[in-house]
């Protein structure tokens, strides 16, 4: 059976096309694989890494004050980005050419005395929103195993930016307890370590402080030794709140940037279980055949954790499970499940047919949705607190934390077959699966030693698989 190898190389990703108004293209056109940046490019990389989708928003607004001009300003104060009209031109005109535009060649040489394609590769990166959660656990462990495998050149810095208070030493502290030598357990894992913790600093900073973020620039600066950057923008996902928001925010980003500087990702499209399902169905002679209606009687996707907000809920409140989890984990793999075979590997190929499946699909239907929120619990003899029972969650809140919905694919393969969502938190356990659901066996023989409750003998049965669950 075909797997995806792992590998030590660095990878490089082509953007993606901005994404559509239209509700059914934006979950797909709004994601790429995360790219790894190679320092085969010879040349300085900016890139923005936001841990959140309202942080990555703020920052754009940070670049527009309201004394400024440009045609559209998106502002995020914990609900969906609004369009407002901004006035004058010359200040945001100026913040720009600052931050975001790099000069030519010549002019570089005019300003600092070398040519910029005779200088050394150097990369710098800024992490927006580096105290949270996601930045200790993903980015900065990923941008490590980056450092670790020769990915990033040797002169690099990586400058943390959130509102917290937090000194250069704190950062490295806090960041220390998350990286590991995943890959392999070389030798030199701990000094690796340490010269990487050593090109981490901290600025603080609020996202909405013009200000702020030229001070941040200026720090930038000093370390990049004059050299011309070429800048890049990470957004994570949610992209926007909604299709309109989500189209505000491109149109606002394409103000400042050009689309080939516009990464949008979905993190989770780099975990193995996504990364090896296309690989599993198209390079497994024993699958493709079977990937019907006419053998699959229904496919799950299940998500589920077993802790609650924990002090997160400012962000959750406002988005919720489905478009925290469903819209874009959940509905990207459902996807790549149900697509057909892409032309090539290429994202631009890989999205393609990610679209039509998405226009396949039946609107969803309100009795084919089902959703809850916890409530206080014990476990264990622990008592867990409810959902409302965090601080930062409103006490009339009726955000739903738990979510289960069956879709439909309106095409040859998969007329007739649902495809079941379920996405939650604070539930029994932590886990995320794909479970196909083949069709029963004409005269099967176990039927009357079994019964006609095949499904739950068949669980019993079966251990369970890194990477899917079948069932019979």
């Amino acid at each position: 059976m075909s797997t995806l190898p792992s590998t030590h190389c660095c990878h490089t990703y082509s953007p993606l096309p901005p994404s559509s108004s239209s509700s059914s293209s934006s979950s797909s056109s709004s994601v790429s694989y995360l790219p790894s940046y190679s320092s085969a490019h010879g040349r300085l990389q900016r890139i923005a890494v936001p841990s959140t989708p309202k942080r990555f928003v703020s920052v754009k607004v940070s670049l527009q004050s309201q004394s400024v001009s440009a045609k559209n300003a998106v502002h995020m104060q914990d609900v969906a980005p609004v369009v407002n009209p901004i006035e004058n031109e010359s200040p945001l005109k100026k913040l720009k050419d600052g931050l975001f535009s790099a000069p030519s060649s010549k002019e570089s040489k005019d300003i600092t005395g070398f040519n910029v394609n005779e200088n050394e590769s150097t990369v710098s990166i800024t992490v927006v929103g580096a105290s949270g959660d996601l930045a200790k656990k993903k980015i900065f462990p990923a941008l490590f195993a980056l450092y670790y495998e020769g990915c990033l050149p040797e002169h690099f810095t990586v400058y943390g930016y959130a509102r917290s208070k937090m000194t250069d030493a704190e950062l490295r502290d806090m960041v220390s307890k998350t990286l590991t030598c995943r890959i392999d357990k070389r030798e030199n894992c701990g000094e690796k370590m340490d010269q990487f913790l050593q090109r981490c600093f901290y600025h603080s900073g609020q996202y909405d402080s013009q200000d702020h973020f030229a001070e941040l620039d200026k720090k930038l600066k000093e370390h990049e030794g004059g050299r011309v950057p070429h800048r890049l923008v990470i957004v994570e996902k949610p992209f926007g709140r909604s299709s309109e928001s989500s189209a505000a925010l491109t149109k606002a980003l394409k103000q400042y940037l050009e689309e080939d500087q516009i990464f949008r990702i979905d993190h989770y499209l780099g975990k193995e279980l996504v990364e090896n399902l296309s690989v599993l169905r198209f390079s497994n002679l024993i699958f493709e055949p079977l990937w019907s209606r006419q053998y699959i009687r229904n496919v799950q996707l299940i998500f589920s954790e077993d802790f609650g907000t924990e002090g997160r809920g400012g962000y959750f409140d406002n988005y919720g499970i489905i478009r925290d989890i469903m819209q874009n984990h959940l509905l990207q793999i459902l996807a790549l499940f149900a697509m057909e075979t892409p032309v090539s590997l290429d994202a631009e190929d890989i999205r393609n047919e990610k679209v039509k499946v998405l226009r396949s699909m039946r609107p969803l239907q309100l009795e084919n949705v089902v959703t809850g929120q916890y409530k206080s619990h014990v476990r264990g003899g622990i008592t867990y607190p409810a959902y409302t029972d965090d601080k930062t969650v409103p006490k009339d809140s009726l955000t739903p934390t738990f979510a289960a919905a069956a879709l439909f694919i309106d095409n040859a393969r998969w007329d007739g077959v649902p495809f079941l969502m379920k996405a939650g938190k604070a539930l029994h356990n932590k886990r995320a699966e794909i479970r196909v659901q083949f069709r029963h066996v004409p005269g099967n023989l176990y039927n009357r030693n079994i019964g006609t409750d095949l499904d739950r003998a068949t669980m019993s049965l079966l251990s369970e698989c890194s990477l899917m669950k079948l069932f019979c």
